[in-house]
């Protein structure tokens, strides 16, 4: 049972991780808003991280990444950083976590070391949860207030793009992952001592066994 866990959370990890690395390079963080006018032009905008792209009717998408990074938003450019992070948080989670795992010999018969990686890579997947929050919370208000702001034209209006609801599912799916990792290490803990005497228990008592039976057999030969 304990190692379906490991497993079911490793699968669970690696399929945020995907979605982390997805909605980073996606551009569908904002979307064109049909509302007023802009029902006319038949023409979608999407905002994203790096780029902008535009798609016209019965047209070819056309993508522009953004010249430069001193022009951006504030919530852009701390979007951008969080995001690279989470990234980097969720790889280094599923490396950590998947060295921690009982099919592994990265630290061979240490319950209790193998116990402690797992409870590592499980914060280390929470971390990577709340710094993909963070962005995509963020935007999603950014984009509501100036959806219901009256000064705002209707030009520029947004609606939460796809990426944004990849997102919400991606933190869930790290949370699920962070979650497994730490109960499974924190629970086993406790248990980890008994499991090692005990065995150390058994080892020695096979020692002394075995340290018995050459001097009984010595002491039959010696009375022949």
């Amino acid at each position: 049972m304990r190692g379906k866990l490991e497993i079911l959370a490793l699968v669970v990890g690696f399929v945020g991780l995907i979605g982390v690395a997805t909605i980073t390079g996606l551009p569908m963080w904002k979307v064109t808003a049909f509302i007023g006018s802009n029902i006319i032009v038949m023409e979608t905008l999407w905002e994203g991280l790096w780029m902008n792209c535009i798609r016209q009717a019965n047209i070819q998408m056309q993508c522009k990444v953004y010249d430069s990074l001193l022009i951006l938003p504030p919530d852009l450019q701390a979007a951008r950083g969080l995001m690279c992070i989470s990234v980097l948080l969720a790889a280094t989670a599923l490396l950590v976590s998947f060295c921690g795992t009982r099919r592994t010999t990265c630290f061979m018969d240490d319950v209790r070391g193998k116990n402690v990686t797992m409870a590592v890579g499980g914060g280390l997947f929470l971390l990577s949860c709340f710094t993909t929050l963070i962005p995509v919370c963020w935007t999603a208000h950014t984009v509501i207030r100036k959806f219901y702001n009256v000064q705002v034209i209707d030009a520029q209006k947004r609606e939460l793009g796809e990426a944004l609801y990849i997102g919400w599912a991606t933190s869930g799916l790290l949370l699920v992952a962070g979650v497994i990792l730490i109960c499974r290490g924190t629970i086993d803990r406790g248990h980890a001592p008994d499991e090692y005497y005990t065995q150390a228990a058994a080892n020695s008592e096979d020692d002394v066994e075995l340290e018995r039976k050459p001097s009984s057999l010595y002491s039959k030969q010696q009375y022949v």
